[in-house]
């Protein structure tokens, strides 16, 4: 049976609700591209390697525009759900997508520290990338490291749309609010 923290990663990834087993072996598939990003991660880390993130910013960037050619599900469909008999990936939904836009930006910015020699930039950078991925791998640390999780990454994507952001309740030059609850815009989306 899924637990309570697998459905909730599923559903901030913009998934449906799955029964138990078929909600672990999704779980199991969409882990893959994390995975391996934290491997590369590490090593470009270890190697001090501003080329590596920039080509891992540009795959994550690949994979967040043109989700049907994400080469992580792409290879995970071919060489391990066929062989498992497991579901195949289909292309991510808008919240993976940020996600993975968000992480392919951070991993731009550590690719420029690097290059350009901002060391504690660097390291600021490589440690949020760090907590955000055990979050992810982990998962109960996306309660404690909210702020800064690849988990938060994918909760921010429905506000995007929510009109209740500080900038909706700052009053008009009129001097007449612009509250969101007075119109009902929150619950008519």
């Amino acid at each position: 049976m899924a637990s309570h923290t697998i459905r909730n990663f599923m559903k901030q990834q913009g998934f449906a609700e799955e029964t138990g087993s078929v909600c672990d072996m999704h779980f199991a598939g969409l882990s893959f591209q994390p995975r391996i990003i934290a491997l590369l991660v590490l090593m470009g880390i270890v190697l001090r390697s501003g080329p590596l993130f920039l080509f891992l910013s540009a795959v994550l960037w690949w994979s967040a525009l043109v989700p049907a050619l994400n080469p992580f599900e792409i290879a995970y469909n071919r060489l391990l759900a066929f062989r498992r008999g497991a579901q195949a990936l289909a292309a991510a939904p808008a919240p993976r997508r940020f996600a993975q836009g968000m992480a392919a930006t951070m991993m731009l910015v550590i690719a420029l520290a690097i290059s350009r020699a901002w060391t504690i930039t660097a390291y600021v950078f490589e440690g949020v990338l760090l907590a955000a991925i055990a979050a992810l791998l982990f998962g109960k640390l996306c309660v404690v490291l909210t702020s800064i999780t690849y988990c938060a990454e994918s909760t921010l994507w429905p506000m995007r749309r929510f009109r209740g952001f500080a900038s909706d309740r700052v009053a008009s030059v009129d001097g007449v609010g612009n509250d969101p609850g007075q119109r009902g815009d929150c619950d008519a989306r």
